[in-house]
């Protein structure tokens, strides 16, 4: 009887096991293939991450570029400002010994002759600030001549020669973009609000496209300083020092 019951028992026992394994090996089966999508899911996350904050470094780069200019632009404001309050006391100092009028038609000349050339550099760009604020200063400075105050005309051409100066220097800024924008640009292609000095990372290829299929122009060594223009996708043009130009992809470039 206890042997029979025993006999019954083992059976269902083993019947149960039996049961609970066709159940896990199923899903023991499925296991690996779901740890393979896991970590295809995860890898591509990360690949996805990768990008956005090498995007995320060309914009920062790029903000500092703004920034630096706009400091440099500050400073020298504030030297023009510095040199026109000195003008301005010298002009006090002086008022019984008033500068004589043919400096003072010579002066208004030079700048006048200034003028047209930022003109024919601006390339009928007539809104600029600083060609504005200098025609502005040269046309007080012919009335205050009229007027027989050579003294005014003097410092208020000075202050003009200043704005033309400083229109010259934001010239010369975009001139450092210009033999890329001549280029025909790609579509989706956008530019830097500044030219970026970038380095590169590690050993990469210039490509002729922002395309790993491309042609390939040179090979970049670790730490060559390149100059960045603009971005496209998860592409950055740059130009080297010797002038040659091309694609690099952004994880491959720094900040200098």
């Amino acid at each position: 009887m206890i042997s029979s019951l025993i006999r019954v028992n083992s059976r269902q026992y083993l019947g149960l096991l039996l049961a609970v394994s066709f159940c896990f090996i199923p899903a023991c089966a499925n296991w690996p293939s779901k740890k393979s999508d896991d970590v295809k899911k995860l890898q591509q996350t990360l690949a996805k991450r990768e990008d956005n904050i090498a995007r995320l470094q060309l914009r920062l780069l790029e903000r500092d570029a703004q920034i630096k200019q706009l400091e440099e632009r500050l400073n020298s404001q504030q030297a023009m400002l510095d040199e026109a309050i000195q003008e301005v006391v010298r002009a006090k100092a002086k008022l019984r010994s008033l500068e004589s009028k043919a400096e003072a038609a010579s002066g208004i000349a030079e700048a006048e002759i200034a003028v047209k050339a930022l003109k024919a550099q601006l390339a009928g760009q007539t809104q600029n600030p600083e060609l504005i604020k200098a025609q502005e200063l040269l046309k007080m400075s012919a009335q205050e001549f009229k007027k027989e105050n050579y003294g005014g005309a003097v410092y208020l051409t000075s202050q003009a020669k200043g704005h033309i100066r400083a229109g010259q220097i934001r010239l010369e800024g975009r001139e450092r973009v210009a033999p890329i924008k001549r280029l025909p640009p790609f579509k989706g292609e956008v530019f830097f609000a500044l030219p970026l000095p970038l380095k590169i990372l590690r050993t990469s290829n210039l490509r002729k496209q922002p395309d790993r299929e491309s042609k390939v122009i040179t090979t970049l060594k670790k730490g060559t300083p390149l100059i960045g223009y603009s971005h496209k996708d998860k592409w950055v043009r740059v130009m080297s020092e010797d002038g040659t130009y091309g694609w690099v992809f952004q994880t491959l470039v720094g900040g200098r």
